[in-house]
């Protein structure tokens, strides 16, 4: 800043106090590397300046003054060792969340809006502003506001800027998310204030671009609270109730339209974040009865449901399971990177992961999408664009998380039965799988007792007439191959035989292979010489007369 501008910023009048401050704004509004002030020691004597002038209560230009604190937040250089708790309790009551006993008359909207710029900003930038945050007012304050949401009239951008905030506070401190769920009940007040959005569009059931910005920020906040939780920690009662209640809302959410469709794809996206850390128990919110009035997204005009609303399954409206399913097809189209998969994949995998697991419904109806009776085997499981081929294709993915992820969700959808795994994905596939699990015996896994005895298997014509054709290995249709010891000797066979242990031999010396058999607990075991894999032999021709 040259010396005329700082001279004008530095002087206590507030009219040339006020020209600088609009200079410095505007030049610096895009400005994020401040070495220019860091260097010369201007940074620190500029930011103490303004909070001076804060301070003031006849100061008249507090908004110029915020946006110009905003801006010097985006540096770090200084910002631990300068910043004080004075400073942020200052900004604390400008936005009107510091403490009840010092709040006077509130500042205006737009002085509000601007201190919340300013404190994410150093939030975000400073380790101590974090820190201080844990006993300060800014939790309970967001929290006290969030509160009121339904008898005060506050404007969008203090309610949106709350929940950023919010969202960095907790996504930054675990302390501090721990403080907001279990001292402040932080999830039952979010679950209300998106209660709150959802009936003020509930006319028409069409969100706004503001709605979805509003409800996005909520719901990016709730899984922050809600990431501690997994299937191994049983929630208690009263924790229980409020994922229940929060999942009957998450359902709900599902059946709003907009007309911008990036934003409803964002929504669906944050909700299928938050479904990950839900317990599994809750997941039977998400499909109710076809005569329950909850789930009918009305069309405008009419009673009636709006169709395009309602998918009918066994008695029940499975729209939410029909948005879950297509939004996992439309992540494969984009996932053509390999270094996409995990990110979009993984979450919707895991929603559908749990789905299944809730209930036989869920399963039966996302069996009937991904794993339809088979028809064309011709191609190996892993080749084609169906929901199938893309999950077989997965499964040898190298991104192992990914690769189990798939497995899991396949397993359960065959009821977790070996043969009918084999038959919908081909030995060599699903082998990680059975391997992990002990299952490479052929037995059924651990979870199969769970699901009922009838059988869900209705082959087609087309697969029936080629089933004996069919390789349980790759999982297709292999034509005939003329068979390569036709017209030897028994002598020339055992030659052959031999020369091919011998070459196995040498390559398991070499290190270059590590043979093995199938233990009594289903898994691999390494064996000490080739040989020993002769007595399995008489086992494989069993398993090859087995039916799969």
């Amino acid at each position: 800043m040259d010396a005329e501008s700082l001279s004008c910023l530095l002087s206590g009048d507030y009219g040339r106090v006020k020209e600088a401050l609009v200079k410095f704004n505007k030049q610096n509004s895009q400005v994020f590397n401040f070495m220019h002030f860091t260097s010369t020691g201007q940074w620190v004597v500029i930011w103490n300046k303004l909070f001076e002038y804060l301070a003031d209560p006849a100061m008249p230009h507090r908004v110029d003054c915020l946006m110009a604190i905003k801006v010097l937040a985006r540096d770090k250089t200084y910002l631990n060792e300068t910043v004080s708790g004075e400073q942020l309790d200052g900004l604390l009551q400008l936005a009107g969340i510091g403490t009840p006993e010092g709040c006077d008359a509130p500042a205006s909207e737009e002085v509000q809006v601007e201190a919340l710029k300013c404190l994410s900003n150093m939030i975000f930038q400073s380790t101590k502003c974090q820190e201080m945050c844990l006993t300060n007012a800014s939790t309970e304050g967001i929290i006290r506001r969030v509160k009121m949401y339904k008898e005060a009239p506050y404007g969008y951008d203090i309610k949106y800027f709350d929940m950023k905030l919010l969202f960095l506070l907790t996504a930054i401190n675990c302390d501090i998310r721990a403080k907001v769920r279990d001292q402040l009940h932080g999830l039952v007040y979010l679950v209300e204030t998106l209660d709150l959005f959802m009936s003020q569009a509930a006319i028409f059931k069409e969100f706004s671009d503001k709605d979805l910005d509003l409800i996005n920020e909520v719901l990016k906040v709730l899984f922050n609270l809600t990431v501690r939780s997994t299937d191994n920690l049983v929630p208690e009662e009263e924790e229980a109730t409020q994922f229940h209640r929060l999942v009957t809302v998450l359902h709900d959410l599902f059946f709003y339209r907009t007309l911008n469709r990036d934003k409803i794809v964002l929504l669906h996206s944050n909700i299928v974040n938050l479904l990950t850390s839900v317990p599994v128990s809750c997941y039977v919110e998400l499909v109710s009865s076809l005569h329950s009035k909850l789930d009918s997204a009305s069309t405008p005009g009419s009673d009636g449901p709006d169709p395009s609303t309602v998918v009918p399954f066994e008695a029940n409206n499975v729209y939410v399971l029909h948005v879950l399913v297509e939004f996992l097809r439309k992540n494969f189209q984009k996932a053509e990177k390999k270094s996409d998969q995990y990110e979009l994949l993984s979450p919707i995998l895991t929603v559908l992961i749990k789905a299944v697991r809730a209930d036989g419904v869920h399963r039966r109806y996302v069996r009937s999408i991904i794993l339809p009776p088979l028809r064309d085997v011709r191609d190996r499981p892993e080749v084609g664009k169906e929901l199938r081929n893309h999950l077989c294709s997965l499964l040898t993915s190298p991104c192992t998380q990914i690769a189990d992820l798939s497995a899991e969700l396949l397993f359960v959808l065959c009821k977790e039965n070996v043969g009918r795994m084999i038959k919908y994905t081909g030995y060599g596939n699903a082998a990680g799988l059975f391997a992990n699990r002990g299952l490479l015996g052929g037995r059924t896994g651990n979870g199969g007792e769970q699901y009922s005895s009838d059988s869900e298997d209705s082959d087609t014509e087309e697969y029936k007439q080629i089933q004996h054709a069919i390789n349980p290995v790759i999982g297709c249709y292999e034509p005939p191959k003329p068979n390569p010891l036709e017209g030897m000797s028994e002598e020339q066979k055992e030659y052959e035989a031999m020369e091919l242990v011998k070459l196995m031999d040498k390559l398991q010396r070499q290190g270059l292979i590590q043979p093995c058999k199938i233990g009594e607990d289903g898994k691999p075991h390494a064996v000490d010489h080739i040989m020993e894999l002769q007595e399995e032999i008489p086992e494989q021709q069993r398993d090859h007369k087995r039916k799969t």
